[in-house]
């Protein structure tokens, strides 16, 4: 294979050196602050307030140490003048280096990672530091990037005019206003400013370098050893208040995956790089005449490509691999001239090939500099790496792409590193489940996000009854296996957004997310799950053959509450679960007292339900309707619970309880007997023995797969007659099983049986459905009677279901009829049955004769 051309190499060089450069980025204490504007590294907000990345971090630094920060304004050299004299205490965003390190202090851990860049105008073509050749260059006074750029510049043999500025904004305008060709300042601020003064960043990158804050030598250590700490804590964690800055103001955390010992590799790299550049730029001015050094430099180029441990690969415009180095051979198990000429298409899987093409079209029909994160398959899928590539466009002499070089590093082994860190950090190695570092972390995150109002949330600490008396009499090996089954059947229980986490010991933690805003719906949710738990728990377990039984005690605190702390919330869900445990185990227990007053009067009402009916403390009450002549024609019956301590109790402060319980199949079924009884009765006297009576039906007995026999078999053992009972149903038992409830329907017409629909025209009713319904009678809801002489549009509604009934032959009740009035406009209307107040109140049986 013929070598490279000299075009090529040249591209090469540069490109894989600044490649290589962007990769290794990765009472109160009144503390006077140095302020120079250096967006988004550092800056002054117009409120007076620190802000960028260094400010953001130096403000939670500030906040947790209990200092009083003092900002005061100045350009970098006044600044750093300051800063030497003593008149300010410390400096945030300085570059380290030697000279500085005499004058000044520096913590250990680096604040962040940057690197330099020059920016010029759209139409100075600058693609190399070959190009800077007698060019005028605005860089900051007393900087690092200054004495770099001159010792470069001097390496390579050019001659270009450094003009000083006191800061990066003078810089960028003098480049703005053609007074200088092109600006040196850092990545960020640079990417920050180019746009407003319609500047481009030039692919010329120099000097990586770590950032810290500074103080006077041999002064304020303490304020260094304080920003070491919280640094060294924040950069442990991947949800630390370091990352979420970095993001927020346009960090990046792949620079973090290479270890430390790589950046000084890196950097050796990049002096050898530059060393051949020099002897590129002496070759390319004596070619004709050294071609041999020409050829010799070339060697000395694949040796120095051929160490790195990297991969480094220059593709066409068609895709196809123009130039690899010995690791990108080694990849592919392929000798170089193998590789020449073939796509990614015959060394990896679909998905990968269709990946790295899309990232390939990026830089090559785009110009983009892509940095990111590529997981690349064999062709087989059965080996599988992931590197962190960096790729660039290569430009001839006019401007136009023609290649792309790339360099990738190898971060497999790296990743899998960190996943068993953050593993080991934040999961329970014997359950699996979030620690409590997990926990306490995004329980933090919950009450920061619940606190703006938006959702409830609530904590559920579960701890295990008895079970230290386990692990004594058979050991912590069955203990262990115990805790495992726990934890399955917990997470059964767990939805997505929800965290369950074992705390240590016998306890677990379930936090709730996204619960309803209305405390007392909330209170219902958590019951709900509590109790699906507490059921769970108590199901037998086999443990190394041994059945055994357990029981958990379960503590619940809502949040957010007043002055909700993560300690507080779980102090208060602690002490809850100790009133379980106090209330005889296998229990759930509020802390709130209210919301646990709520809870027991709940469960107080559901046990006395119970055992009313058990006892049948159930009584009916009938309401009777009427037709146009005042003629009494039905009752509609009332249930009312006769309570041994509250007396009469109304059907709304039961039903509710009833329904959600499941009691309301024996309810009904209580009510149907008493009412069948009542029809019988009133069959034997002549004066009521035509009457009809209604009851109302739920949606629950409704849908119940013996309702249809239940009814037949209450009629037959009490022998009344179907004819006279009617059965009302609520248009929400219309919106789902229209099917099987039109069959049912249809079971019940065909032995007599009467069906009406009540509080018609408040619900959901198709009409579509109501003309396929066996009905026989619609019931007007009892708010549009109410308001029907003042609302014109409930007059209407009315009228509606008046004309709906007369054509579909059904009859039209009128209920909650309370005034002449009412009854004379319903009349009007062609309304023929009335029930309400105005003919009757709900009463005992014995009062319907004098109806």
């Amino acid at each position: 294979m013929k070598p490279p051309s000299i075009r090529l190499l040249a591209s090469l060089l540069l490109i894989i050196d600044l490649a290589l450069v962007s990769a290794v980025e990765a009472q109160p204490r009144s503390v006077k602050v140095g302020v120079y504007d250096n967006e988004p590294n550092y800056l002054l907000e117009q409120d007076g307030k620190l802000s960028g990345i260094f400010g953001d971090l130096l403000n939670e630094i500030a906040q947790q140490e209990g200092w009083q920060l003092l900002p005061q304004p100045c350009d970098w050299q006044q600044c750093l003048d300051q800063l030497s004299s003593g008149k300010i205490d410390l400096l945030p965003d300085v570059a380290y280096d030697e000279s500085r390190n005499k004058v000044f202090d520096f913590h250990t851990h680096p604040a962040l990672l940057s690197w330099s860049q020059l920016y010029s105008s759209k139409n100075l073509n600058l693609r190399s530091i070959l190009d800077l050749h007698e060019r005028r260059i605005a860089v900051l006074r007393s900087s690092v990037q200054a004495q770099y750029l001159r010792e470069l510049l001097h390496s390579f043999g050019l001659k270009a005019d450094l003009i000083g500025v006191q800061s990066l904004t003078q810089g960028f305008e003098l480049v703005a206003k053609g007074q200088a060709d092109t600006v040196a300042a850092n990545q960020r601020f640079g990417d920050v400013l180019a746009p407003s003064y319609q500047l481009h960043s030039a692919p010329i990158m120099f000097q990586p370098t770590q950032l810290f804050y500074a103080t006077r030598k041999g002064q304020n250590g303490e304020l260094l050893a304080a920003i070491d700490q919280h640094l060294s804590n924040w950069q442990k964690s991947p949800t630390s208040i370091c990352c979420q800055t970095l993001q927020r103001w346009g960090g990046e955390h792949s620079a973090h995956l290479i270890p430390a010992a790589a950046w000084w590799g890196l950097a050796i790299l990049l002096a050898l790089l530059t060393a051949a550049l020099g002897g590129a730029l002496l070759l390319r001015r004596q070619v004709r005449e050294k071609t041999q050094h020409l050829l010799d430099s070339e060697q000395r180029l694949n040796t120095i490509l051929d160490s790195v441990e990297a991969y480094i690969y220059i593709k066409d415009v068609q895709l196809r691999y123009q130039y690899v180095n010995r690791k990108v051979c080694e990849l592919f198990g392929l000798t170089l001239k193998q590789v020449i000429g073939k796509t990614d298409d015959e060394f990896f899987d679909l998905d990968t090939a269709s990946n790295l093409h899309e990232n390939d079209r990026r830089v090559l029909e785009l110009g983009e500099r892509v940095h990111t994160e590529e997981v690349n398959r064999s062709l087989d899928g059965g080996n599988e790496h992931t590197f962190l590539s960096i790729k660039l466009p290569l430009r001839d002499n006019h401007g136009d792409i023609y290649a792309l070089c790339g360099i990738s590093t190898d971060i497999t082994a790296h990743k899998k590193n960190l996943e068993k860190i953050n593993q080991l950090a934040f999961y329970d190695p014997l359950t699996g489940l979030p620690n409590r570092r997990l926990l306490l972390d995004r329980l933090q995150q919950a009450l920061a996000k619940h606190a703006r109002g938006l959702q409830q949330g609530a904590l559920l600490f579960i701890d295990l009854d008895n079970f230290k008396y386990l692990n004594d009499t058979l050991g912590h090996d069955v203990g262990d296996q115990l805790l495992q089954q726990v934890a399955l059947r917990l997470s059964n229980h767990v939805r997505a957004q929800d965290t369950l986490a074992r705390l240590g010991g016998d306890e677990f933690v379930l936090m709730l997310e996204g619960l309803n805003l209305i405390p007392a719906q909330a209170v219902t949710q958590v019951e709900y799950v509590s109790n699906k738990i507490i059921t769970a728990l108590a199901q037998p377990y086999n443990l190394s053959g041994h059945n055994h039984v357990s029981t958990a005690s379960v503590g619940v605190t809502l949040f957010p509450g007043d002055h909700s702390t993560v300690d507080e919330v779980l102090k208060r869900a602690d002490l809850a679960m100790y009133q379980a445990k106090s209330a005889g185990r296998n229990a759930v227990r509020f802390f709130d007292p209210q919301m646990q007053a709520a809870v027991n009067a709940r469960a107080s009402l559901e046990r006395d339900l119970r055992q009313s009916l058990e006892e049948q403390r159930f009584i009916l009450h009938y309401q009777p309707f009427f037709n146009e002549h005042g003629q009494l024609i039905g009752a509609e019956a009332l249930v009312r619970w006769q309570h041994p301590q509250r007396g009469l109790v109304m059907p709304g402060d039961f039903i509710p309880l009833a329904e959600s319980t499941g009691l309301i199949l024996p309810l009904g079924r209580l009510i149907l007997r008493q009412a069948c009884e009542q029809l019988v009765v009133w069959a034997a006297d002549p004066l009521l023995s035509e009457l009809c009576l209604a009851i109302n039906i739920s949606a629950k007995q409704f849908h119940h797969p013996e309702f249809v026999t239940y009814i037949r078999a209450a009629l037959e053992k009490s022998g009344a007659d179907p004819l006279r009972l009617i059965l009302e149903l609520t248009e929400s038992q219309l919106v789902e099983d229209i099917e099987p409830l039109i069959s049912k329907m249809s079971q019940l017409k065909a032995q007599g049986i009467r069906l009406a629909l009540d509080d018609f025209g408040a619900g959901y009713s198709s009409l579509n459905y109501l003309k396929r319904l066996p009905l026989d009678q619609l019931k007007i809801d009892r708010s549009f009677v109410q308001d029907l002489l003042t609302e014109p549009s409930d007059a209407a509604i009315v009228r509606t279901i008046l004309a709906l009934g007369a054509n579909l032959n059904l009859a039209v009740t009128a209920e909650g009829v309370e005034t002449q009035a009412q009854y004379e406009a319903l009349l009007q209307m062609g309304c023929r049955q009335f029930q309400g107040y105005l003919f009757a109140k709900p009463g005992p049986a014995s009062e319907i004769a004098r109806s």
